[in-house]
């Protein structure tokens, strides 16, 4: 069996990481093998990056120092749990990956795109995303809803302009590559959401299949 890379991503409170288990149980029931991680993380040493990415000790972190980090904690997560999971057939299943970076360090950051394809191209060697679920909310409403899980991180407290440009760098990815990602309209009620990701990867999985 070949394996399978499936991204969940978006901006803050969309839900993603909530619906992370709901896509895996629907992927296990039509009969794959699957195994969730995230970015940053997966690792040991990714957590500990994911640590330092994500506390507010590290305010003031220029952002030459953010993104090597993210994409450090990438290349680690490739060699030791990606990669080797693909190969031996399993789906992947991951809350974030590059695209986050493109949104989060470009898009809100304003690091220029080509910075971050010339990491890209050196960690990731080609290897990019079967599917990409979009989880997509305005910023307003995904800021609510992360302040009422408790203290907000690094990013959720860059506010609603730093985020409003994430979600653009977010939209303007899913244009350019529209065979790849699946928006996931995430404003309405979790089971409205739940029904949109069934028929999204049934979609995708008839697609593959036809392929």
């Amino acid at each position: 069996m070949t394996g399978r890379l499936i991204v969940v991503d978006g901006v803050e409170g969309g839900g993603k990481t909530t619906l992370l288990a709901f896509v895996r149980a629907g992927l296990e029931k039509a009969g794959y093998p699957v195994i969730t991680t995230r970015e940053p993380g997966g690792t040991a040493l990714g957590e500990q990056v994911r640590s330092l990415l994500l506390a507010h000790r590290q305010d003031g972190m220029t952002l030459s120092a953010e993104t090597l980090l993210v994409f450090a904690a990438r290349a680690e997560h490739l060699e030791k749990v990606i990669r080797p999971a693909l190969a031996a057939g399993q789906w992947v299943l991951c809350d974030r990956f590059t695209d986050a970076t493109y949104a989060y360090q470009g898009g809100g950051r304003g690091l220029p795109s080509a910075r971050i394809a010339t990491l890209e191209q050196w960690v990731q060697e080609g290897l990019q995303p079967d599917l990409t679920l979009l989880f997509d909310l305005p910023v307003a409403v995904g800021l609510a809803r992360a302040g009422r899980r408790g203290a907000m991180d690094r990013f959720e407290r860059e506010g609603e302009k730093f985020l409003e440009r994430v979600r653009a760098a977010y939209l303007a990815r899913a244009r350019q590559q529209p065979d790849r990602y699946r928006i996931i309209d995430a404003t309405g009620s979790l089971e409205t959401v739940k029904s949109q990701v069934d028929a999204s990867l049934s979609d995708w999985l008839e697609q593959l299949d036809a392929g």
